[in-house]
């Protein structure tokens, strides 16, 4: 069995095993990793090797952090990604290589169409019609979009909302709400199969999902981190947040959120942001929560969205394509049925 773990921020982890008699055997470590002394290599294959093959993550890293030497030096990885890595292995993970990925940046369409496209195309996926995506958003008319178990009046002043004209939309997805300003944001949705996170947590999912996008960042010279649970940040402020929901089907949906030129003023006038939500976030005022990218690049919203294409692209593979016209349907009758309506707007009131 052979499984691999690329650490967010870090090294790639590589493991190839057996089990015999419920065990693992033949464990051995390797990656691009560094480790001192050369010699602990051998404790940690000594120290994987007897395991159950039920073993959590929590079980391998201790049974790896107590057999290294006093002193020694892991960087680039943890006693943990080597968990990670042998519960991928254990449950024959994919890896981003082992499909073929399409990238869609078609034209705007409404916010309920995106919301709904997200369910449709996250269960094509799912169930294999669809390869596994990665889809720019584009809107035609700004929206709030709240999460799917926040509730409508503690997260939106209708009349901020209204006043600005901002249109008001529920997520399948938890999470915060997400001000979709025309041009300000730049949104993107992956689909994919539940194989790419197989043996992750729900938790470490998140930094997996997003590690394309912080290379991305950091190659236009912004100095992106992985904020536990899900968001993207940089040392002069908040750039963005994720959110996952997984189907029933097979499929998962990792969606995220991009300041590009977010008015503070306005989300403070739109959004009931709350005092603890601030002191939760180390901020004294909204206006400051949120650090668009075009302060720290200099670049338009559409070079920014190519550039991060061409990062997706050589981090995958993937090749251009389109929603298909029937995809577009199912997700028009979903809007009618589902994401348009009162009942799904105010099922949290």
């Amino acid at each position: 069995m052979h499984g691999e773990y690329k650490v967010p921020g870090g090294k790639l982890v590589v493991v190839d095993l057996e089990v015999v008699d419920g065990r693992i055997a033949d464990f051995h470590l390797a990656g691009d990793f560094f480790l001192e002394p050369d010699d602990a290599l051998l404790d940690i294959n000594a120290a994987v090797n007897g395991l159950p093959e039920t073993a959590d993550v929590p079980t391998i890293a201790a049974a790896v952090r107590g057999a290294l030497p006093e002193g020694a030096q892991l960087l680039g990885f943890t006693p943990e990604s080597v968990g990670t890595a042998v519960r991928r292995a254990l449950v024959t993970a994919s890896a981003w290589t082992d499909f073929e990925w399409e990238i869609v940046d078609d034209p705007a369409v409404s916010p309920h169409m995106n919301l709904a496209l997200d369910e449709v195309l996250t269960g094509r996926v799912g169930d294999g019609r669809r390869k596994p995506t990665l889809r720019i958003w584009e809107w035609d008319q700004s929206a709030v979009v709240i999460g799917s178990f926040q509730s409508y009046r503690n997260e939106v002043d209708p009349d901020g909302a209204a006043r600005h004209g901002f249109d008001v939309v529920r997520r399948i997805s938890g999470g915060g709400a997400m001000l979709m300003g025309a041009g300000q944001i730049i949104t993107y949705s992956l689909y994919v199969p539940a194989s790419l996170v197989a043996g992750l947590t729900f938790a470490d999912s998140y930094a997996f999902l997003d590690d394309w996008v912080l290379q991305a960042l950091r190659a236009l010279g912004i100095d992106a981190t992985y904020q536990p649970l899900n968001d993207i940040a940089s040392p002069t402020g908040k750039i963005g947040g994720a959110a996952q929901k997984r189907l029933a089907g097979g499929g998962v949906l990792h969606h995220a959120t991009l300041s590009y030129d977010i008015d503070g003023q306005v989300m403070t006038e739109v959004l009931r942001i709350g005092r603890e939500k601030l002191s939760d976030k180390g901020t004294a005022s909204a206006a400051k929560r949120v650090d668009p990218l075009r302060s720290q690049t200099g670049m338009s919203r559409r070079e920014i969205i190519d550039s991060l294409i061409r990062t997706f692209q050589g981090f995958t593979g993937a090749t251009m394509g389109s929603i298909a016209p029937d995809e577009y349907a199912e997700a028009e009758a979903l809007v009618a049925s589902k994401f348009a309506t009162d009942a799904w707007l105010h099922r949290v009131p």
